[in-house]
């Protein structure tokens, strides 16, 4: 049986603001409560905004918020592209998620702009701030373009 790993032993896998965000999205697609719980730092004024939603502040409420979320299920949400900007103790990534949804047409793809804010402490880089918005055709267009071939003359 696995048992939630406290923040403690988590610590040694939150190195890096990137090691934060993998698996804080790998928490996401296994619905994995305690894990994603983790990844947050344990401060008072830690935020969480969903697509659409209002803002949430402190673990407590992102916690409920989460596990609601989870009640539907795991999210199948895959960082497409991310900018990164590290400066002293913080990292911001603004990142464009995939969200796989299925529908009646079988799985479709939405897309959502999120900041992750990341605070380097004593237990390594933790989450301070995860804020989604809905994704534009523009988002659309520039993950399209990334993807497409080059070819050289």
């Amino acid at each position: 049986m696995n048992m939630p790993r406290p923040k403690a032993q988590t610590a040694a896998l939150l190195a890096s603001p990137e090691d934060t965000e993998a698996q804080f999205y790998e928490a996401l697609q296994h619905a994995d409560l305690e894990r994603l719980m983790a990844v947050w730092a344990d401060e008072d004024e830690v935020s969480c905004v969903h697509p659409g939603g209002p803002r949430m502040v402190g673990l407590a409420a992102i916690r409920t918020a989460f596990e609601a979320l989870f009640q539907q299920g795991a999210v199948a949400v895959y960082p497409e592209r991310v900018r990164r900007l590290v400066s002293g103790d913080t990292a911001i990534h603004q990142v464009l998620e995939r969200v796989q949804v299925e529908g009646p047409a079988g799985v479709q793809s939405a897309w959502v702009i999120a900041t992750n804010v990341y605070l380097k402490t004593a237990q390594g880089w933790r989450l301070v701030v995860h804020h989604a918005s809905p994704g534009t055709p523009h988002d659309v267009q520039e993950v399209a373009e990334a993807r497409a071939p080059s070819i050289l003359h």
